[in-house]
């Protein structure tokens, strides 16, 4: 029987400034907690490198935007940032890397109402190993499929609250998508709106790349979904994003249909934790060429190796 992995579980506490430490593999969460019951709550996930958080602020900041869109008061970000500095030192002391190539951790930021009538929300932070799974397909790349996501593009703006900018605790239709597309022998999926726009992936932002020559000097341009068609802002887009620009790439922001990433030189689903994984087919169909692939995949992760 194989061992669970180390997971570091601190509790942000008034009366412990940097967390207080709970152990991970005991009940911690009373059953009558709004977050088990009615998944109402928030959370965030980065990647930890060498003990080294990526993209720490931007994950705070997006925090406080699900927070303000549900109503929900939490801690300040320096006590966030106590206790996830502290998680991260927990976990690499009480668990050495054995392979500083494979030194990546996965920490969880999560914040419920708490149960009904509690003066205040319950949050923590867990640290834990990152799994091999994300290594491989950012190394292999993905097969996706396409899948309807039952709103339209305008949706977000109409209907507020239904929460699509934030990052919920509710993922059941999320990780369902997964499930369906792993019995059909992909891997990830792309949602659709249901006027044929493309949006997001179930826990990554889409992205695609054309190269053009203008007068003999190749031309790289990087484009995603519009942002304000129900998608979740993704933290690692944005870095790159930035990167990319420094470095002379074009940027654009949608609207795109599914023929623009079958037309592509190249797509990618890029996460926090699973980072820049290239798609080799979307619906069985192959994506670009594998070398233009492999050649714009190994720029990109060079830029977003880079950011902190």
């Amino acid at each position: 029987m194989t061992s669970p992995a180390p997971v570091v579980l601190l509790f942000l506490d008034p009366d412990f400034p940097d967390g207080r430490v709970a152990d991970a593999s005991k009940p911690q969460l009373l059953v009558t907690d709004l977050g088990v019951t009615r998944g109402d709550g928030i959370f965030e996930t980065m990647l930890a490198v060498g003990g080294s958080v990526r993209k720490m602020q931007a994950h705070l900041d997006r925090l406080a935007g699900s927070a303000g869109a549900l109503d929900l008061a939490i801690p300040e970000q320096d006590v966030w940032r106590r206790a996830i500095t502290a998680a991260v030192s927990r976990h690499r002391t009480e668990n050495p890397p054995a392979d500083p190539a494979a030194d990546e951790l996965v920490v969880k930021l999560v914040v419920t109402r708490g149960v009904e009538g509690a003066p205040a929300p319950t949050a923590w932070v867990q640290a834990s190993p990152a799994g091999a799974s994300g290594r491989r397909q950012r190394e292999t790349g993905i097969d996706v499929i396409f899948l309807d996501r039952g709103y339209d593009s305008d949706v977000a703006e109409r209907a507020p609250w239904l929460l699509l900018g934030a990052k919920t605790l509710s993922y059941a239709v999320n990780m369902a998508a997964l499930r369906y597309a792993h019995k059909q022998g992909a891997d990830d999926v792309i949602f659709l709106s249901s006027d044929g726009r493309v949006l997001e992936g179930p826990t990554s932002t889409v992205l695609l790349a054309h190269v053009k020559s203008d007068d003999g000097t190749p031309v790289k341009r990087l484009i995603t979904p519009q942002l304000d068609s129900g998608i979740l802002p993704g933290t690692s887009q944005g870095a790159l994003f930035a990167a990319a620009r420094a470095a002379g790439w074009e940027l654009g922001y949608g609207p795109l249909e599914p023929q623009d990433l079958l037309d592509a030189d190249a797509v990618w689903l890029i996460s926090s934790v699973r980072l820049l994984a290239p798609v080799n087919t979307i619906d069985g169909k192959q994506i670009g060429t594998p070398a233009v692939q492999k050649e714009l995949t190994a720029e990109l992760s060079g830029l977003f190796a880079g950011i902190h």
